[in-house]
């Protein structure tokens, strides 16, 4: 019986050792559409992977894929990530079109232009709001940047009218309607296309808040900038829900640790950050840059009215029958998060 006891306890200990073998090698796939100079990747993605691997104790380690690589496509983040191509993706959520009708309404002219007010309010509204749109995925995170500029190459744009048919890259279906409502022929084109199509003149100009510029090396196909604060662009950071699911409880613990509550709350200070290398560029390469005036600011405004309605109609027609609410919500949720940093 000794011996048998022992022969048993040896293979418990074969298995321990096994399973705890099996553990240390999970490798998660994240993918993201930036360059690897990013804040994104550098300051967000990056670290949140080493806390992770830390917290547990080597069980769980990343690959990224940024942009340039076989996964850094931006209008497959979705997709790879729901069919297990690979496990954590951060993408848009207006490429492609169409896919995140309630989140998008985040993206709607003047509803504000601070990152951490957007990102408040998506992450707020998620459970009761948005969450439909993200099944079959765990969602780490929503966020938003800053409040976009027009970049334009060429041709100084201050008032509407300068706007009438330049062709602009948009990042999103409530941009690209914002654009057309302004007079201007929107462009879609993925981040990593808009310096050759500048460069080509191919397009006029590019919205995008400051950072972009920087990490695109965009400022050298540039001449002007507007600063319109009129808009922002939301994203998603997710992971497939079977890998997840197939995760050990202390990993899965250490996931849920470092995203949320915990990870949503960096990203208005971290896109403070990450926009000031991009405006110090442009001015020290004498670029001239611009704010719409407030004159200016409230004709776009009222200009956009028609448009408004008719993108939460659009939404409607998506079949989101409560548009209004959730549009309303988020603009309850920023006047929250605006009056706590006053």
């Amino acid at each position: 019986m000794k011996d048998a006891d022992k022969l048993m306890a040896g293979v418990a200990v074969a298995t321990a050792l096994m399973a705890t073998a099996a553990q240390a090698e999970v490798t998660l796939k994240v993918s993201h559409y930036l360059p690897s100079v990013h804040g994104i990747h550098t300051d967000f993605i990056v670290p949140w992977t080493e806390e992770i691997t830390a917290c547990t104790e080597g069980e769980v380690q990343f690959e990224i894929f940024p942009a340039g690589s076989q996964l850094g496509n931006v209008a497959r983040q979705q997709e790879q990530v729901m069919a297990g191509v690979v496990d954590i993706a951060n993408g848009l959520t207006g490429i492609p079109r169409g896919r995140f009708p309630r989140t998008s309404l985040i993206d709607m002219p003047f509803l504000t232009d601070d990152a951490g007010a957007a990102t408040y309010a998506l992450w707020e509204l998620f459970p009761d709001y948005l969450a439909e749109e993200y099944q079959g995925v765990k969602v780490l995170a929503l966020y938003a940047h800053n409040g976009g500029l027009l970049h334009t190459a060429g041709t100084k744009v201050e008032t509407m009218e300068d706007m009438q048919g330049l062709r602009i890259r948009t990042p999103s279906p409530a941009v690209s309607e914002m654009l057309s409502a302004l007079g201007a022929d929107p462009q879609g084109l993925p981040p990593a296309e808009v310096y050759e199509s500048l460069q080509r003149g191919v397009i006029d100009g590019t919205v995008f808040p400051w950072d972009p510029v920087k990490s695109f090396g965009l400022n050298e196909v540039l001449d002007y900038h507007l600063d319109l604060g009129a808009y922002t662009v939301s994203f998603f950071f997710v992971m497939n829900q079977r890998s997840y699911d197939g995760l050990s409880d202390k990993a899965k613990a250490c996931v849920d640790q470092y995203s949320g509550d915990a990870l949503v709350s960096k990203f208005g200070d971290w896109w403070d950050k990450w926009d000031q290398p991009g405006q110090a560029e442009a001015e020290a390469a004498g670029h001239e840059i611009s704010v719409l005036s407030d004159e200016e600011r409230a004709a776009w405004a009222e200009a956009l009215q028609p448009m408004m309605a008719r993108y939460i109609q659009s939404v409607k027609d998506q079949g989101v029958d409560n548009a209004e609410e959730i549009y309303q919500a988020m603009k309850d949720k920023i006047a929250e998060y605006e009056q706590a940093h006053q």
